[in-house]
């Protein structure tokens, strides 16, 4: 399929989005202008890292997290079935149609080179930990780019993207739960995939939700508290 790829997205940084803040912030919600206020100061951390792509990652992960992450009622939703919900109302607000942009500006370079990289495909670690056969494994990523390549003929943006979070998502967890070695070679693709995608991702997610201060966001986790 030949796509004709959009214009891209507009430069935005931490300083272009906290000037947006301070200029609002006071017709926000508490909880709405907390969460920006906490992703806002990880993406200012992750734009002191160009020197380190695994710190800006992870920097660029919890700002993305502060961002889209509520407290949910037990029995607790897996992280990974957020991501489509979350996604797709991004998408019903986003009237400059930025993600959509950078979702199709972005495929022929990191988003393609994520789908096709198994290392971030969990179920590729499932086999190599003894829980499933290769055959399954095997089986499940062709189903998954199958999927995605579905995605991208129909131009549905919702379920491509939450398909690159959930890559995102594995190669979160081998970081942070010490599955790799800080600029390790072994990873390095991947990781300059993720911070390509999610320096652009972040700041379009931040000015969408600034673009947005009546809908319902929810209460972020850990609110603050006063004492």
């Amino acid at each position: 399929m030949n796509l004709e790829l959009p214009t891209g997205t507009p430069h935005l940084t931490y300083q272009s989005l906290k000037s947006i803040h301070r200029e609002r912030r006071e017709q926000f919600t508490q909880s709405l202008s907390l969460r920006v206020h906490r992703a806002l100061s990880w993406l200012a951390k992750s734009e002191l890292c160009d020197d380190d792509e695994d710190s800006q990652f992870i920097f660029l992960w919890i700002a993305f997290n502060a961002a889209y992450a509520k407290d949910i009622d037990a029995p607790r939703t897996a992280e990974t079935v957020t991501f489509g919900g979350f996604v797709s109302k991004l998408l019903d607000l986003d009237k400059d149609g930025m993600l959509y942009k950078l979702t199709w500006n972005e495929y022929s370079s990191s988003i393609r080179l994520l789908l096709d990289n198994q290392f971030v495909f969990q179920p590729f670690w499932d086999h190599q930990n003894g829980h499933i056969s290769e055959r399954q494994w095997i089986d499940k990523f062709v189903a998954a780019k199958k999927r995605a390549n579905s995605a991208l003929a129909n131009e549905q943006t919702d379920v491509l993207l939450s398909i690159i979070l959930q890559r995102l998502y594995t190669l979160r967890n081998q970081l942070v739960h010490g599955g790799a070695t800080w600029q390790g070679q072994a990873n390095r693709s991947q990781i300059r995939d993720a911070v390509a995608f999610m320096k652009r991702m972040v700041p379009a997610t931040i000015l969408i939700m600034l673009n947005n201060k009546n809908t319902l966001w929810g209460e972020p986790n850990y609110p603050l508290i006063q004492t």
